[in-house]
C-alpha cells in the first residue's frame, strides 16, 4: 500500500510540473441578448464583412467589384437574396451544366457543337482536337451527323456506323512490326469512342462494335491485309443485311399475320419495323383493309415522316397529338410500337411517350401490345427505371416553337433562375404492357427474352454465328 501511494504521489507531481498542461479557465456565459440587440449584432457583422483594414493607419477601405473575395462575397449573397441576376452569361457548356436537374445530373449532360479540328471539321467539346484530327474523314463526318440529329434510329444509326467502319478498314494500313488484328483492334477503340462524345451510342451500336471485333480478333494470322480487308467488309455487309434488313423483313411476315381486315391500328413516331409491315399488309390485303393512326409527340414530330410515307401509298391514315390519345383509344384494335432496346427482362427502351402509349393500352382500354424489334437491339442488361440509364437531348429543341423561333416565354430560359429544362431522349415500357414481342425468330412473349439472349449467346459455343 505504501508503495502504491507513493507511485501515485509521484505521478500527481510530474502532472503537476508538465509546462504543457494549462489551467482550464471556464468563460462565463454570455448575457441573453433579445431579439432586437441580435438583429443589430448581425447588422453591425454584416457592415463589418464589407469593409477592410489596410496598414496600420486603422483606415477602412470599401472593397471594389474587382476584388476576387468581394466577387465570390457577391455572388454568394446573389443566391441569397435574389439580386444581381442579370450578370454576364458564362459559357454555352457551362450553362448547360449549371442547368442540369439534379436527378439526371448522372447522365452525360448536352453540350452543343463549338471546336473545329484543323481540317475544318466541327467536333463534340469533350474529344480533343488533337484526337479528332487523327480520325477517319468518314468517323468525323459521321459524328456531326450523329450530334446534330441528321442520322436517327438505332437502324439508321448502326447502319452508318457500319458503313464508316467499312471506310475505314479499306483506308488502314498495317504498321511495321505489328498484327493487324492486334493494331485494328486498338485503332478501333477511339473511333468508337468519338462516336459515343458525339452521341451516347445505343444498345445495337454496342452489339455492332462487339461483332466488328469479335471478326477482328478471329482473324487468322497467316492471312494477307488485303484479303483480310475483303473479310472483314464482307463480315460487315453480311450483319447489316441479315440483321437489320433480313431482319426487318420477315418480322413484317410475322406481324402481318396478326392483322385482320377492318382493323385500327395505332402506332407512334416512326419506326422502320413498323412502317414496312404497314406496307406488306397494304401489299397482301390492300391499303383499304386497314386504317393507321399516327400519334406524334414534340420536339422531334418524327410521325409526321411516317404520316407522310404512308399518305404515299395510298393508306388511310389519321395524326394525333400525344395529349389526344385518349380520345381515339375506343377505336384502335391494336398498337404496333419499335424499340430502340430490348431488355432481357422483356421491357422495352424506346423514343420517349411510348411507355404512356402502352400503358393506356394494356391497362385502360385493354388493347394489345405488339412490339416490333431486331434481335440484334437485344441488351443482356436488366432495366427497372428510365433515370439509371437515359440520354438527355437538346434542351432548346423544348423552348422551339413551331416556326423555328424561340417563344416568348422560354426565349430566356438559360438567365431565368429557377428555370430548367429536361429533353429526356428514351422511357422504358414494362414487360407487362407489352402482349408479344415479335423478331425474326417469331412472335415470343416477353418472358422468352432471356432464352432468346441465351441461345444466341451461348458461353460454351465459340462458333455461334451470332457473335
Amino acid at each position: 500500500a505504501n508503495i502504491i501511494s507513493s507511485n501515485l504521489c509521484v505521478t500527481m507531481e510530474k502532472k503537476s510540473k508538465d509546462p504543457r498542461k494549462k489551467d482550464v479557465v471556464i468563460p462565463p456565459k454570455k448575457p441573453k441578448l433579445t431579439k432586437a440587440e441580435r438583429r443589430a449584432l448581425q447588422e453591425k457583422q454584416r457592415a463589418a464583412k464589407g469593409v477592410k483594414p489596410t496598414g496600420d493607419s486603422g483606415q477602412k477601405v470599401q472593397k471594389t467589384a474587382g476584388d476576387p473575395g468581394s466577387k465570390q462575397k457577391q455572388a454568394s449573397g446573389d443566391l441569397i437574396s435574389g439580386l444581381g441576376r442579370h450578370q454576364i452569361a458564362p459559357d454555352a457548356a457551362d450553362i448547360f451544366t449549371s442547368k442540369a436537374i439534379k436527378l439526371f445530373s448522372h447522365l452525360p449532360q448536352y453540350k452543343p457543337l463549338e471546336n473545329v479540328t484543323s481540317c475544318g471539321v466541327t467536333v463534340k467539346p469533350m474529344t480533343k482536337v488533337s484526337q479528332a484530327a487523327n480520325l477517319h474523314p468518314a468517323i468525323l463526318e459521321l459524328g456531326i451527323k450523329y450530334a446534330d440529329g441528321s442520322i436517327r434510329g438505332a437502324n439508321a444509326r448502326c447502319k452508318a456506323m457500319m458503313m464508316a467502319f467499312k471506310a475505314v478498314i479499306r483506308g488502314y494500313e498495317t504498321p511495321k512490326d505489328k498484327t493487324l488484328s492486334f493494331d485494328l483492334d486498338q485503332k478501333i477503340k477511339p473511333i468508337f469512342q468519338h462516336l459515343t462524345n458525339c452521341r451516347p451510342h445505343s444498345v445495337s451500336m454496342g452489339n455492332a462494335i462487339t461483332f466488328i471485333k469479335m471478326t477482328i480478333a478471329n482473324l487468322s494470322r497467316d492471312v494477307k491485309e488485303d484479303e483480310a480487308k475483303d473479310i472483314l467488309c464482307e463480315q460487315i455487309d453480311e450483319y447489316v443485311k441479315e440483321r437489320i434488313t433480313f431482319a426487318d423483313e420477315v418480322i413484317a411476315e410475322y406481324a402481318v399475320s396478326k392483322i385482320q381486315n377492318g382493323d385500327v391500328i395505332l402506332v407512334y413516331g416512326r419506326s422502320e419495323a413498323v412502317e414496312l409491315l404497314l406496307y406488306e399488309q397494304a401489299r397482301k390485303g390492300g391499303i383499304d383493309s386497314f386504317r393507321v393512326i399516327v400519334v406524334d409527340s414534340r420536339p422531334l414530330m418524327e410521325g409526321r415522316a411516317m404520316l407522310e410515307r404512308l399518305s404515299k401509298r395510298g393508306i388511310q391514315c389519321s395524326y394525333i397529338l400525344l395529349n389526344s390519345l385518349s380520345y381515339v383509344f375506343k377505336e384502335v384494335t391494336k398498337v404496333f410500337i419499335g424499340a430502340a432496346a430490348l431488355m432481357s427482362d422483356g421491357s422495352v427502351v424506346s423514343r420517349v411517350g411510348t411507355a404512356g402509349v402502352a400503358l393506356m393500352a394494356a391497362r385502360t382500354c385493354n388493347v394489345p401490345v405488339l412490339c416490333c424489334c431486331e434481335t440484334y437491339k437485344i441488351s443482356a442488361h436488366v432495366q427497372l427505371e428510365s433515370i439509371t440509364r437515359n440520354e438527355l437531348g437538346n434542351p432548346d429543341d423544348l423552348a422551339v416553337t413551331a416556326d423555328n423561333t424561340y417563344g416568348s416565354i422560354l426565349g430566356d430560359w438559360r438567365t431565368t433562375p429557377n428555370l430548367k429544362l429536361l429533353n429526356i431522349v428514351y422511357d422504358l415500357t414494362p414487360a407487362e404492357h407489352i402482349s408479344g414481342i415479335i423478331t425474326e425468330l417469331g412472335i415470343l412473349p416477353p418472358t422468352s427474352v432471356a432464352v432468346i439472349l441465351r441461345e444466341m449467346y451461348p458461353q460454351d459455343n465459340n462458333e455461334s454465328d451470332f457473335r
